[in-house]
C-alpha cells in the first residue's frame, strides 16, 4: 500500500545572501546527518494550507516569527516516490534579517553563503532543487518538479507550473 507524506519547507536568505540551513541530527529518521531547509510535515488540519505549515515550522525550528519573514512565496512543488511512500514537498522562498533564537533536537542551524551551499552533503532531490534555484533564481510562477529514473539513473524534471488556458477559459 502506498502512503503519502506532505512536507512544507523554506529557503530563507538574509541580507548577506546566505541561506539558513539545518544540519540534521544523526538521530533523525529522514535524512540523518544531511543538510536541508527548515521545514517539516504538514499536520492533518494544514493539508490545504502548506503556507501555514511552513510558517509554523519556521517558528518551531528557528524562533523566527511570521512578522520577521519577507516575501515568503511558493516556488517549488516536488513529488517523489520513496519506496512505498509518495512525498510531496511545498518549497517556499523568502528573506529574513532575524537570527534563529532557539535550539532544537532536529539539528543545528547555520547561515551558509550562497556559493558554499552545494558543498554540503544534501539529500538527492534537495540538491537538484538548490541547483535549479541557484541557476534560475526567483520566478513569477512556481515550478513543478518530479523525481524519477531514466536510463542514466535518478533525475528530477522541472516544469513551470502555469495555467494552460487563457484567463476566463474553463
Amino acid at each position: 500500500m502506498i502512503r503519502t507524506r506532505m512536507i512544507a519547507a523554506a529557503l530563507l536568505f538574509n541580507a548577506r545572501d546566505e541561506l539558513l540551513m539545518m544540519k540534521r541530527s544523526p538521530q533523525r529518521t529522514l535524512s540523518p546527518g544531511l543538510w536541508g531547509a527548515v521545514g517539516g510535515h504538514m499536520e492533518p488540519y494544514e493539508l490545504s494550507e502548506p503556507y501555514a505549515t511552513v510558517v509554523r515550522e519556521i517558528r518551531e525550528e528557528t524562533g523566527i516569527s511570521d512578522e520577521q519573514l519577507h516575501g515568503l512565496r511558493l516556488q517549488y512543488i516536488l513529488i517523489r516516490l520513496n519506496g512505498e511512500e509518495i512525498r510531496q514537498q511545498f518549497i517556499y522562498v523568502g528573506r529574513t534579517d532575524a537570527e534563529p533564537s532557539i535550539h532544537t533536537d532536529e539539528g543545528e542551524l547555520h547561515w551558509i553563503s550562497r556559493d558554499a551551499v552545494l558543498d554540503r552533503p544534501l539529500p538527492f532531490i534537495f540538491r537538484r532543487l538548490l541547483e535549479h534555484y541557484l541557476t534560475y533564481g526567483d520566478a513569477s510562477h512556481p515550478w513543478m518538479a518530479v523525481a524519477g529514473r531514466d536510463d542514466g539513473g535518478p533525475v528530477v524534471r522541472f516544469t513551470p507550473l502555469l495555467d494552460p488556458l487563457p484567463p476566463g477559459k474553463a
